[in-house]
């Protein structure tokens, strides 16, 4: 597909877009030997009608002759989607015991069981469980799919599930009723893709990866190596709603009545992770990780493709840290955003985590399962360029930049503890000979 013009409006380029989506579908992914399980998530889209450009009559009833491009091409030829804000939904999860996504921003899916047909059955299913939207229905155009990708564990390498993404657009100019199941969603949330693409919408979460270290060791291992390797920083996007709905089982709810935010909170905070108050609904709403990953894939195709300049590495808080990952992985940085630029169109979409998602192919060996993606996500950026080149001449800038990264990253935590342990036994010595003189 083109570059898309950047000053094209963005209804323009979504349109183009969808239809390369509809005409070249992503290969799909069978399971690795030792995984069986497989889970689908679905990207829905509306476009939200602009001041001054209302809806004037509905679409013509649906002809069930009709292809996915002539659905869309009438869709996208009316004055008000031409005009209109698109904009995607996501899901916040509830606080659930146990649920490693507890409280992260998603995509409404899950699981897929051994009644649906295949796996767009398992995601218009968990849609209508979660969310209570049926996507069968005329008002939606099932576009098609996203890169299907391998979880693993973020650090390990041990396969969990396999991912599948498939993309619905709504037809109606009215915003969709949704019924929250409690259970399992806490609140949705329509984003515009403008805000998603806007670099004034980059932040960072920070990420309690010390369960990844002390998984066996307890609380106090884990307190432990929370207090010498702090937080782990990713790259995200401050989502900023244009419209939400909250769910709650408690009667007489409402948004914003937990203010909770005193000293007691901040240590259970500093204690279990920054996942602790996950349920807060003042707590700020941040697209990271495995689904970020997924919106990559997609946002990768839109205007201004400048992400591969806002993204940024994963590094720790602890200063001393920092500068050792720095050091020891800036000639790898240096080389790999190298490659990066000597492509012909880099990657638009800031992404961040673990691992890299790359394509399926034949070519792939087994030392290097090029579709894998860790816990934490890990989009990717199409990218065009002679380095990493799949049989449809595309390659992934993200995954590109973090070749070899992850490697250095555990080289410079083993570094980083023998420098601390250093110079505490320093600090010992010292503090041992002064009081001895005292």
């Amino acid at each position: 597909m083109e570059s898309l013009n950047p000053e094209l409006p963005v209804s323009k380029s979504l349109h183009n877009v969808l239809i390369d989506l509809s005409q070249r579908p992503y290969p799909h992914v069978p399971n690795p030997p030792s995984c069986k399980k497989r889970a689908s998530v679905a990207l829905i889209l509306r476009v939200r009608p602009t001041y001054g450009h209302s809806p004037s009559s509905p679409l013509p009833p649906r002809d069930q002759a009709s292809s996915t491009k002539e659905r869309l091409d009438n869709f996208f030829s009316q004055s008000w989607v031409q005009h209109g804000d698109p904009e995607t939904l996501f899901i916040k999860r509830s606080s659930r015991v146990g649920d490693r996504w507890n409280g992260h921003v998603a995509l409404p899916g899950g699981k897929r069981d051994p009644e649906d047909a295949d796996d767009k059955a398992a995601a218009i299913r968990e849609a209508s469980e979660e969310i209570g939207l049926d996507l069968t229905t005329d008002d939606f155009i099932y576009v098609g799919n996203l890169p299907e990708r391998v979880v693993t564990t973020s650090w390990g390498t041990v396969p969990l599930m396999v991912l599948c993404p498939f993309i619905f657009l709504s037809t109606s100019s009215d915003s969709p009723t949704l019924n929250l199941q409690p259970t399992e969603v806490a609140s949705t949330h329509w984003v515009s893709l403008r805000a998603l693409l806007s670099s004034s919408s980059r932040t960072i979460e920070y990420v309690d990866m010390s369960q990844r270290f002390a998984r066996r060791g307890g609380f106090i291992t884990r307190l432990a190596c929370r207090s010498i390797l702090g937080f782990m920083q990713f790259c995200a996007i401050r989502l900023k709603p244009t419209e939400s709905l909250h769910c709650s089982t408690i009667p007489g709810f409402v948004s914003g009545d937990d203010q909770s935010h005193g000293f007691i909170s901040r240590c259970k905070t500093w204690c279990l992770g920054n996942q602790a108050d996950s349920g807060d609904q003042n707590r700020p709403l941040l697209l990271w990780g495995l689904t970020l990953g997924i919106l990559a894939d997609f946002l990768d195709m839109l205007p201004p493709h400048t992400a591969v300049q806002l993204w940024k590495y994963p590094t720790f808080t602890p200063p001393d840290l920092r500068l050792i990952v720095s050091i020891l992985t800036y000639q790898l940085r240096k080389r790999n955003m190298l490659n990066v630029k000597s492509g012909r169109r880099p990657s638009n979409t800031a992404v961040d985590s673990q691992t890299a998602a790359l394509p399926v192919t034949e070519a792939a060996d087994s030392k290097h399962n090029h579709n894998e993606v860790g816990i934490g996500g890990l989009g990717v950026g199409r990218y065009y360029g002679p380095s990493d080149e799949g049989p449809d001449g595309s390659s992934y800038a993200v995954g590109i930049m973090l070749r070899g990264y992850y490697d250095r990253l555990r080289v410079a935590i083993c570094i980083f503890l023998a420098w601390r342990i250093g110079l505490g036994s320093m600090a010992a010595v010292y503090a041992w000979r002064f009081l001895r003189r005292r």
